[in-house]
């Protein structure tokens, strides 16, 4: 079982990445007073100090702690972490991502250094953004000072406020005023607010401030155990270990530890990894990370070590903002390697290694160029915004690489990458069909592969279908595999064909938002059945033959012996001997009405193929 602390907008998102495992959990929160719709998870709250944490972590088996308090609740992240250590149980901290310090924003270390930076620069008028439970800390400052401040519209947050003698005329609430509002009505001299992240608002206050032209302090998020001195974890798929890897700017610095599993994540994808990897039994199926991810960190080593560092794991940043910790080997100036870890999606790079040569160029201006290396494919087809003649390396972990190598130096560089029998595993993809050749392409547009999400097969549907647009083809053909294919080129030999496997919806859907105007769906009746239910995936997994609905359909059509017919019905192929062409009309009509609720506009035609 597993024990989160709450409350927060972490608290939320480690409760949702939770329930996908369909298993239950505890979620813990303070007052209780945060609402959450928890399918799986059970509610706890009160206050605990480190002698209740154990007490109910043996008291409900617990085995994994998840730390998704605020930043600035001390106690309870000490007593969280002496729990941990108490009772050796496995920690995983979801932290928060934090902006970096600016010089127009004065760091204060804590509240008392606050009112003393405050009364240095001369502010009599102070909008308090620091939350109700603040207002003790920074009391001996709004006694003598012009002060609002700004809390929760509940009365719980009023009744702390009165505790602490705060004029009630001087509060505002969230619901009435954003900042920028509160600013224009209030006219103070400064704000002051809390370093809490990305998710507790801090820009939206900073950059309204700045916009007005008032004074920003900052009380610094506090140093929060442990972290330090090689307590954090890599990212690996196998055994755990640590590294002295250098932890990204959302990461807080604090004092070390020798707790042995304790791992820090800044998102739900690192904390769904570190939960895989930690209590491996709780999600039923393991994600793993892109080529582009891997191609990243590997790319970031290879330069670390270019400049005189070399790591066992390195911080790579995913599109999102979130921070991973991945694992490199085959580290040397210039060169890192990663090995594609394996997750339980069926891709064909699964264990492949993916390795890097950077290189600092001689060609003044040059920027980050992308050179291609063994296994790496070219591209020779337009469409997949990759200009013709470039390795193959999708847009995302382009951008990806170049952030991480911006963030290390301004110089020019050359990025070789290549895959270890790249070329083999192109002939296991659709490389071909789009115009990559001599090997595979680099890609992801999260930077996580999930689980059985056939994310990658997706991705190139739409690759497939950006090219045929970009040859100009106003018309497609989609079929779900050689045979459907077959039986299009028949019907029109000049159609371009692509294969949607499973994903109708998806695949029309991604057509329509290029600009198809006509779009040929040929479809096997096993599938049709499907289809014609609402079903726009139509994977075994997720939907089986109804043959409840396919006797409502006969009925309709007047197949009065329907119920009869259909009994015992195994496979959908037999229907061709078993129902008049008037079924085999209404599927179809069916099927093209659910189409319609993705392809909108443009001419759609649907043919059932007949097996």
């Amino acid at each position: 079982m597993i024990l989160v602390f709450g409350g927060t907008t972490e608290g939320r998102k480690a409760a949702a990445t939770l329930e996908l495992a369909g298993k239950p959990f505890y979620y813990s929160t303070k007052s209780g007073e945060q609402i959450l719709q928890l399918h799986h998870g059970i509610p706890t709250d009160g206050a605990k100090d480190a002698a209740a944490i154990c007490a109910f972590c043996r008291q409900h088996e617990i085995r994994l702690l998840i730390d998704a308090a605020h930043p600035f609740a001390e106690a309870l992240h000490r007593n969280i972490f002496a729990a941990a250590c108490e009772l050796s149980l496995p920690l995983v901290r979801f932290d928060r991502i934090y902006p970096p310090h600016t010089p127009d924003i004065h760091w204060c270390r804590n509240y008392d250094d606050a009112i003393v930076r405050l009364r240095q620069a001369g502010i009599e008028r102070l909008l308090m953004l620091t939350g109700v439970q603040t207002i003790a800390r920074l009391q001996p400052y709004w006694q003598h000072h012009d002060t609002w401040c700004r809390i929760l519209d509940r009365d719980t947050s009023r009744a702390i406020a009165a505790r602490q003698g705060f004029p009630a005329e001087r509060l505002v609430y969230y619901e009435h005023d954003d900042t920028a509002g509160l600013i224009a009505r209030l006219h103070p001299q400064a704000i002051i607010t809390k370093e809490s992240g990305l998710s507790g608002g801090f820009v939206e206050k900073v950059e309204a401030a700045r916009a007005a032209g008032v004074g920003i302090f900052v009380v610094e998020r506090p140093a929060l155990p442990p972290l330090a001195g090689g307590a954090h974890e890599t990212d690996t798929a196998g055994s755990l270990s640590s590294s002295s890897s250098p932890l990204p700017s959302s990461v807080p610095a604090s004092s070390s530890s020798s707790h042995p599993f304790f791992r820090i994540v800044d998102g739900s994808h690192g904390l769904r990894r570190a939960v895989e990897q930690l209590l491996p039994e709780f999600f039923p199926l393991k994600s793993g990370l892109t080529t582009g991810t891997c191609a990243t960190a590997a790319v970031k080593a290879a330069l670390l070590a270019l400049l005189g560092e070399e790591e066992e794991a390195v911080w790579v940043h995913l599109p999102d903002g979130e921070s991973l910790l991945v694992s490199v080997d085959g580290v040397a100036p210039g060169v890192a390697s990663v090995v594609k870890d394996f997750s339980d999606d069926p891709d064909v790079t699964r264990g492949c290694r993916i390795t890097a040569h950077v290189a600092f160029s001689a060609v003044p201006g040059s920027g980050i160029r992308f050179l291609q290396g063994e296994g790496v494919g070219r591209v020779t087809l337009p469409g997949l915004g990759i200009p013709v003649g470039e390795p193959a390396i999708n847009p995302t972990p382009r951008q990806m690489m170049t952030a991480e190598v911006r963030a290390l130096t301004d110089a020019d560089v050359e990025i070789t990458l290549s895959v270890e029998h790249g070329r083999q595993l192109a002939e296991r993809t659709f490389n071909a069909r789009v115009g990559v050749v001599d090997g595979i392409s680099i890609i992801g547009t999260s930077g996580i592969v999930h689980p059985l999400s056939n994310e990658a097969f997706v991705e190139s549907i739409g690759r497939e279908l950006q090219v045929a647009r970009a040859m100009g083809c106003d018309a497609v053909g989609l079929a779900s595999g050689k045979r459907g294919e077959e039986a299009l080129l028949a019907l029109e030999p000049s159609l371009r064909v692509i294969h949607y496997g499973n994903f109708i919806g998806e695949t029309l859907a991604r057509a329509h938002a290029l600009g198809f105007r006509r779009a040929v769906l040929g479809i096997m009746i096993g599938k049709a059945v499907k289809l014609a239910e609402g079903h726009l995936d139509t994977h075994s997994h997720k939907v089986l033959m109804n043959t409840r609905f396919l006797t409502d359909v006969a009925a309709t059509v007047g197949v009065a012996d329907a119920a009869s017919r259909l009994h015992g019905l195994t496979m959908a192929r037999e229907l061709w001997s078993l129902m008049p062409p008037a079924f085999f009309d209404r599927i179809q009509t069916l099927c093209l009405h659910h189409c319609r609720t993705v392809f909108p506009t443009g001419n759609l035609e649907v043919h059932l193929i007949k097996d």
